[in-house]
């Protein structure tokens, strides 16, 4: 029987710098670099771009070699003087990337410019939203450091949903010698439209090139994209060479290597056939120990999405399926704002001090937290899920979602609300996209029963209830109610989700509770893909938690005579939880399926003899399959979870959940996988990795189809068991979960700014957000005007970052005084907790941005 125990202290409070990565830890990084809902370009490794997922779907670079040629984007410097020297700024390509399994059996056919001489010495470190990379060559008297970023600021989705990527690059001479130097940036034609180049047009823009297209205006590829150097006045060849083969990059590499960069208005090409892009061009000079920065911005819109969920039928009477150019059904965000690239340019150059700057400080508030640095590792990191493709926002500013990206689309549409479940950043980052989709939920996708479809509609719109609830998501989405309404203090919108939530909630009762204890005990879809039968934990945990956040929803609309019940049927599923469920080490599952409502699997096992099928002889045997019975499964108290984070007083025993807490680390925990069996899906953690397994049998009785990826590893719930371990006190055991997930996306095998499980950037592992804020003991009610800070850690001097409705900043804590240091907008407290104790105030707490709060203890 495994019995895991945390790591030794050494490990676990390491208080120092963030990761540098070098070498072969530099194989997997692509940092996201994007807006809110607005698409991505990624930072690699050493120092190149890749991913060019701009055009509303994803785009990985992880494809096959064709004919053609990829997106490009790469930056040249050119030594000038008696001894010239020209290399791309990039560091080595890792030589795993070359072949690639044969993917790139062409012989590495992308961007055209990956055989060029490169850097000779890279290392890479990423506190998000910035990656930062350092470039040094012998032969280079130079040395590069690159900033790759996009605008992230908290409250301001606006700002932070700006469709560009901007790069940095300082170039500092180490040399004993002044050195003269042409530095140059590169773009293939971002907007060339589709399959036919001689759509494709380049014009000089002030700063660099505008690229656009002449496609039809409803088309998917209509659109726009610029290169333009921020506060520099480049020399401009608004157009490459247009030619066969490789000749744009030969002709290309021919003027930069030789000092010989010709410029042009993009309009003297002798024919529009052939590759297109345009490049930029700054020369200088810097003496010894000289530096110079130069703020390279690209920028994209496309303002058409002609993806639906679900897809029209091909029988639609709106006329689309005849139209050859049909109105896009939806577009993103952005597009209400700007009209093209060319004004997305202008805006950021305006800007630019400002955008920096916010989003520096944000950064830096957030990296100051007295925290493990890796704790902060695994919340920044994460947040690039935000600016991923999997993240989508619409016109009208309402989100939605997938699960997660594969290499040229998503994965699993419609903003899944038992994987969102998990999302802890969104509420408490930008409240009010995350308040779109409890609106999504409960007005879009619900029925007039209350029936919750767990995936929504693309654009909004209703959808079809013919599928499974999920009984997780869709309770759960009650307390992300309660959630919403605590963060943003709006009484209103409240009092117009009430009703709905309410409609939810006996839809739930009636559908898994038709007799009322207080248990989910019908079939009951969940985020397993699979029904649970019988009563269980996991999903009964969430179904107390929902209950409770009706009963304070009721209250606080002024409704108490409607909470009775559901508070009755809270005590009673409690009571039954402890009585039935519980082990004497973790709450389980009971599988039943006769006795039940749902007479379907009863009725089919009973025509099961001798003469059946193996698969029909199991189920007669076992019971229905996928299900974890007296399996130990993480997610077994997840409803208490979230209950505690979201301040919900729900009636589920608090020692039996931190005992199955204790149980979950101590037989799911593995420090190394080797000897594990994973017949599922191996990727998120095998070998001698270590991680938490969703689910083990510690005393036997495995079924022989347990429920479905019960084997594997996934960090989303890591981080939600790693976060209540924490509240609950077992700090070194959630400690050790999170150095864990970090110590497998180690840049070699995984992508440290990508923890996937169905697909790249999957929104289960933003429960990383949570950690930190149970680190602090951090709660604030908007609603109620009260902030709790109970830190975990013993620190004489406890810092932690802080989001809320109506700002972010800091929260300082010593023995003699809270100071709350607001980088922008205010905090207003009229209750304040330390340490569990109340906190007598001589008048109310308004901390306001550059007028610091300071509260003597």
């Amino acid at each position: 029987m495994n019995k895991a125990k945390p790591y030794p202290d050494k490990i676990l409070f390491d208080y120092g710098k963030q990761r540098t990565f070098t070498q072969d830890n530099n194989l997997q990084i692509a940092l996201p670099i994007g807006g809110l809902g607005a698409g991505m370009i990624c930072l690699n490794g050493y120092g190149g771009l890749q991913d060019f997922a701009i055009r509303n779907h994803p785009a990985t670079s992880a494809t096959p070699d064709g004919h053609g040629t990829t997106d490009a984007a790469f930056a040249t410097l050119h030594i000038k003087g008696k001894k010239t020297i020209t290399k791309l700024v990039e560091g080595p390509m890792p030589p795993e990337k070359i072949y690639n399994m044969g993917t790139k059996g062409q012989g590495f056919r992308e961007g055209g410019f990956e055989g060029l001489p490169r850097f000779k010495n890279v290392n890479f470190q990423g506190e998000y939203p910035f990656g930062k990379v350092t470039l040094k060559d012998p032969n280079v008297p130079l040395q590069v450091n690159i900033t790759g970023f996009n605008p992230f600021i908290p409250l301001d989705d606006e700002n932070s949903s700006l469709p560009c990527a901007i790069l940095e690059y300082t170039l500092t001479n180490r040399s004993q010698n002044k050195v003269d130097y042409d530095f140059a940036y590169h773009v293939s034609h971002l907007a060339a439209g589709v399959g036919n180049s001689k759509n494709s047009r380049n014009t000089p823009l002030s700063g660099g090139v505008y690229f656009h297209n002449t496609e039809h205006p409803n088309d998917e590829s209509y659109g726009s994209a610029t290169l333009t150097a921020i506060d520099h006045k480049p020399k401009t060849k608004a157009m490459w060479f247009r030619g066969g083969w490789f000749d744009s990059i030969s002709a290309l590499w021919r003027e930069v290597s030789t000092g010989t960069f010709k410029t042009n208005a993009g309009n003297d090409s002798e024919e529009l056939q052939g590759r297109n892009g345009g490049s930029i061009q700054l020369s200088g000079s810097l003496k010894k120990g000289e530096s110079i920065t130069y703020p390279i911005l690209i920028t994209w819109h496309f303002p058409n999405c002609h993806y639906t969920n679900p897809r029209p039928n091909n029988d639609s009477d709106d006329n689309t399926c005849c139209d050859a150019n049909p109105s896009p059904p939806w577009r993103p965000f952005y597009a209400g704002i700007w009209n093209n690239a060319a004004e997305v340019a202008t805006y950021i150059h305006k800007n630019y001090t400002s955008l920096r700057s916010r989003t520096q400080a944000f950064h830096d508030a957030l990296f100051s937290s007295t925290v493990p640095n890796y704790v902060i590792d695994s919340v920044s990191a994460n947040l690039g899920i935000l600016k991923s493709p999997t993240f989508l926002r619409q016109e009208n500013g309402n989100a939605w979602a997938w699960e997660g990206c594969f290499v040229e689309n998503g994965c699993c549409a419609g903003s899944c609300t038992h994987v969102w479940n998990y999302a802890q950043a969104f509420p408490h980052l930008y409240p009010n996209i995350e308040r779109s989709l409890r609106e999504q939920e409960l007005e879009r996708t619900m029925d007039k029963y209350g029936h919750v479809t767990f995936r929504s509609a693309l654009p909004d719109g209703d959808v079809g209830h013919g599928y499974h609830a999920a009984s997780d998501g869709q309770l759960g989405g009650i307390m992300k109610v309660y959630r919403e309404w605590q963060i943003s203090g709006d009484l209103e919108w409240l009092k117009k989700m009430y009703p709905l939530a309410k409609r939810s909630l006996n839809y739930c009762i009636k559908a898994w509770d038709p007799d009322h204890k207080g248990i989910l005990i019908e079939p009951h879809h969940n985020t397993y893909d699979i029904e649970f039968w019988g009563a269980d934990g996991m999903c009964s945990s969430i179904y107390l938690g929902a209950l409770a956040a009706f009963v304070q929803m009721a209250r606080d609309v002024g409704k108490p005579n409607e909470a009775p019940f559901y508070e009755a049927l809270g005590k009673k599923g409690a009571a039954y939880l402890d009585k039935h469920l519980f082990n004497g080490e973790y709450y389980y599952q009971k599988v039943q399926y006769k006795g039940l409502h749902n007479q379907s699997f009863a009725k089919y096992v009973a025509k099961v003899n001798r003469n059946s099928g193996e698969v029909d002889k199991l189920l007669k045997k076992e019971g229905p399959k996928y299900q974890y019975g007296t399996g130990c499964i993480s997610d077994g108290v997840i409803g208490a979870w979230m209950a505690k984070i979201y301040d919900i007083p729900t009636a589920q025993n608090r020692i039996r959940t931190r005992r199955t807490l204790k149980a979950i680390f101590q037989h799911n925990f593995r420090h190394d996988l080797s000897d594990h069996a994973c017949t599922q899906r191996p990727g998120y953690a095998n070998g001698t990795d270590p991680g938490l397994l969703l689910c083990s049998w510690p005393h036997g009785n495995k079924p022989t189809l347990p429920f479905v990826y019960s084997d594997e590893v996934w960090t989303g719930i890591e981080y939600q068991v790693a976060s209540h371990l924490i509240e609950e006190g077992l700090i070194k055991e959630g400690l050790t979960i999170v150095k864990a997930v970090r110590s497998r996306h180690n840049g070699r095998s995984r992508n440290p700014w990508n923890e996937y499980e169905c697909g790249n950037y999957y929104a289960r592992a933003l429960a990383s957000y949570a950690v930190l804020n149970s680190l602090a003991g951090f709660n604030y009610s908007r609603a109620k005007k009260t902030l709790s800070l109970s830190p975990k850690l013993q620190n004489k001097r406890f810092r932690t970052f802080i989001s809320t409705a109506t700002g972010f900043g800091t929260l300082t804590l010593t023995k003699t005084q809270l100071t709350i240091d607001m980088i922008e907008g205010e905090l207003e407290v009229e209750k304040l907790s330390i340490t569990g104790k109340r906190v007598k105030l001589a008048k109310p707490i308004h901390a306001t941005a550059g007028k610091r709060a300071i509260v003597k203890l």
